[in-house]
């Protein structure tokens, strides 16, 4: 599986690149092509009545006969959140871990997806074969368990892929990066690296779980007298695991409000990647049997997202639980680029109802710094880098890295969603574009509204409708 001369590879990103959020990159050689993550992303303030963005899988389609699978890094929503409506256009058998493996098998579940679709669960250390690749999974730190870096092997040479990740020394839960499994490869010869982009804009490393913990811990000793909710990701399994314990340290009940949160608590404990004690969960429906300092409520919506449940007590509609003036609400998370202006709109509603709001070292990122991100291209030696995950100004300081750590300008590409790179062992070139423009989900429609809709939807918003009868 090792490089062949004059045999090339192409590398097709089909999403993922002008933002952060629907990740998917296809990879091709000959008869071949695998697909690594099949994420969504979240409409933009312009796209009225939309819901959901998917990636355009014209391409695919087109080459239905070549796909010999899809391949998962980790099971965040910009990663998975597009498999049911993509499986229902092109179906293809599905390789993940566990935890990542449990989460998409709850949206196949909702989508009746379940007896129509392949899977397989693979280790990490493990390797499968598809067509003519075979795809290592290699372990990495990230905001969410059971997460993997892939080693990809063709005739072509060896792409490592690294999906989300971060260096955590001291992980609460899980192991460290496999980093020395990097540094083996490196040694073998990397055609190719497409790193995570995310955070590469910061300095210095990345800070550990342990400090969010730390703060944890702070907090609820000096705040023993209120009720505490905290905000954060659903999917951020280790975060809810340490709050969960923390809260089960000072003696208080935990609610979970949000149905995200429940689906990946549910599967995280029978999975067994979360150990939750003994009667320390209890209903919304339970929550006046207990005094407001005996109570922690872990909840949706630190992205301030419309209908997640802290968005719905911010605004008064939520039916079971109203935001007192002693509340001290936690949002464990930061703002997602675009997402600012509505998390801060949540925040100034839940201070004009008297709670205090804590927002600062209250979360630890789940991407590579800078001199994470230097480690990983110092072990993996790439003849050629290719940002991936990001804004373009994420992606073109990742390029300054690479070059800072001496890999040749020419050597280093940033693509545009629907780019096809060819790469070889002797060359690379940009041949050609695909489809990648990303489809609408509005409702039940999938690809029914375009940007001509788009558009007559704004003139509505900002003109009115007059209708004569």
């Amino acid at each position: 599986m090792l490089k062949t001369d004059n045999k090339s590879i192409k590398v097709i990103p089909l999403g993922g690149l002008e933002a952060i959020g629907m990740n998917i990159t296809a990879y091709e050689f000959e008869d071949s092509i695998i697909v690594v993550d099949c994420g969504l992303s979240f409409p933009d303030d312009e796209m009225l009545g939309i819901d959901l963005v998917i990636p355009d899988i014209t391409y695919l389609k087109e080459n239905a006969d070549k796909v010999k699978g899809l391949v998962i890094t980790h099971g965040h929503e910009d990663h998975i959140g597009a498999i049911p409506y993509v499986l229902r256009e092109l179906n293809m058998p599905i390789y993940a871990t566990k935890l990542t493996m449990g989460l998409i098998e709850n949206k196949l579940k909702e989508h009746g997806l379940m007896k129509t679709t392949r899977r397989k669960v693979v280790r990490h250390g493990q390797s499968i074969n598809l067509g003519c690749f075979r795809i290592e999974f290699i372990r990495v730190n990230h905001s969410i368990a059971d997460s993997a870096a892939l080693a990809i092997y063709s005739p072509a040479g060896i792409i490592v892929h690294t999906g989300d990740f971060k260096i955590d020394y001291t992980p609460l839960f899980g192991e460290t990066m496999d980093l020395s499994r990097f540094a083996e490869i490196g040694k073998k010869g990397v055609l190719a690296l497409l790193s995570d982009s995310t955070n590469a804009e910061r300095p210095g490393y990345t800070m550990s779980e342990k400090v969010v913990a730390r703060k944890f811990d702070s907090l609820f000793a000096e705040h023993v007298k209120r009720r505490i909710i905290i905000a954060t990701f659903a999917s951020n399994v280790d975060r809810v695991h340490q709050i969960i314990a923390t809260a089960h340290k000072y003696g208080r009940k935990v609610v979970v409000e949000g149905r995200s949160m429940v689906n990946v608590i549910g599967t995280a404990v029978e999975l067994g990647y979360m150990e939750i004690p003994e009667n320390t969960l209890i209903d919304v429906e339970q929550m006046k049997n207990y005094p407001d300092e005996q109570l922690v409520l872990i909840t949706t919506g630190s992205q301030g997202e419309t209908m997640a449940a802290l968005s719905r007590m911010a605004a008064s509609v939520h039916k079971k639980i109203s935001i007192q003036p002693n509340d001290l609400i936690i949002f464990s998370s930061t703002p997602i680029p675009g997402n600012e202006k509505a998390v801060s709109k949540i925040i100034n509603e839940l201070y004009m109802k008297g709670a205090e709001v804590i927002f600062q070292d209250t979360h630890v990122s789940g991407h590579a710094c800078q001199e994470e991100i230097k480690l990983v291209y110092a072990l993996t030696k790439p003849k050629y880098a290719i940002p991936l995950h990001g804004e373009y100004r994420h992606r073109k300081t990742n390029a300054g890295l690479a070059m800072s750590m001496g890999i040749p300008k020419d050597n280093v590409f940033m693509l545009s969603s629907g780019d096809v790179l060819e790469l070889s062992n002797e060359s690379a070139r940009k041949a050609g574009r695909v489809p990648a423009q990303g489809v609408f989900v509005d409702g039940l429609g999938v690809g029914d509204v375009g940007n001509i809709v788009l558009r007559d939807r704004q003139h509505l918003s900002q003109n009115g409708l007059l209708i004569i009868v």
